[in-house]
C-alpha cells in the first residue's frame, strides 16, 4: 500500500515533467533555491539516495551526493528509471523493516518511504506550480499526508518547510491548501505563467 502510493505520487510528477517545454528548465519554482531542472534534479537524485540510504549509506553520503547531476541529457528517463529502481530497492523483503541513516534522524524503511512520498507530492505541486499547469494534488495522498504528517516525521529534526503543527487553517481552506502550508507552501500566492 504504501509503495503503492509512492508510485502514484511519482506518476504525478512524472505528469508534469513529461510536459516540461524546453523554454521552461530555467523557470523560477516555489523552492526559492531551485529552478525546475534543479526541482527535477532533486526528485530525481533524492530517489537514487534513498536507494542508497537502503543500502547501508551514511546521512554524510546522502548530503554530499544530495546536489550532483542526475538527469544528464534526459531528464524524464533518468527520472522515471529512478522511480523504477527506488521502488524495486523498498519492495525488497526486509526493506521496510530496516533502520536508515537519514540525514533527519534514523528511520525505518517503512517511514523513510513515507518521507519520500510526502515529498514525491509536495513537489509535484512546485513543479504544477512553477510551469502553470493544474496544481490539484491526488486527493487520495493529499488525505494520508494530512491524516499521518505527525506519524511521518515524529521526532525528526525538522527545517523551517516543514511544521510540527499545521498553521491555523485559514476560512475556506481546502485540505490540500492546509498541507501545503503545513509544508511551508503558500497556494494563495501568484501562480507562474506558463513557459511557451
Amino acid at each position: 500500500m504504501l509503495l503503492d502510493r509512492f508510485l502514484l505520487a511519482s506518476k504525478g510528477f512524472e505528469h508534469h515533467l513529461r510536459a516540461v517545454p524546453s523554454a521552461a528548465w530555467g523557470a523560477p519554482t516555489p523552492c526559492s533555491e531551485w529552478d525546475v531542472r534543479a526541482l527535477v534534479n532533486h526528485m530525481t537524485r533524492g530517489n537514487l539516495n534513498y536507494v542508497g540510504l537502503l543500502a547501508g549509506a551514511t546521512r554524510e553520503e546522502f548530503l554530499a551526493a544530495r546536489d550532483a547531476d542526475a538527469l544528464g541529457d534526459d531528464p524524464v528517463t533518468a527520472f522515471t528509471e529512478s522511480v523504477r529502481v527506488c521502488a524495486e530497492a523498498f519492495a525488497a523483503p526486509d526493506a521496510l523493516d530496516r533502520v536508515v541513516d537519514y540525514p533527519l534522524g534514523e528511520l525505518t524503511g517503512r517511514r523513510a518511504l513515507a518521507v519520500r512520498t510526502t515529498d514525491s507530492t509536495v513537489h509535484t505541486w512546485d513543479l504544477a506550480r512553477a510551469l502553470g499547469a493544474d496544481e490539484t494534488l491526488d486527493p487520495g495522498l493529499v488525505a494520508w499526508i494530512d491524516e499521518e504528517h505527525e506519524a511521518i516525521f515524529a521526532g525528526l529534526a525538522l527545517n523551517s518547510r516543514v511544521f510540527a503543527e499545521p498553521p491555523p487553517d485559514e476560512p475556506g481552506a481546502s485540505r490540500q491548501d492546509r498541507v501545503l502550508r503545513r509544508f511551508g507552501r503558500d497556494p494563495r500566492s501568484p501562480a507562474s505563467r506558463p513557459a511557451r
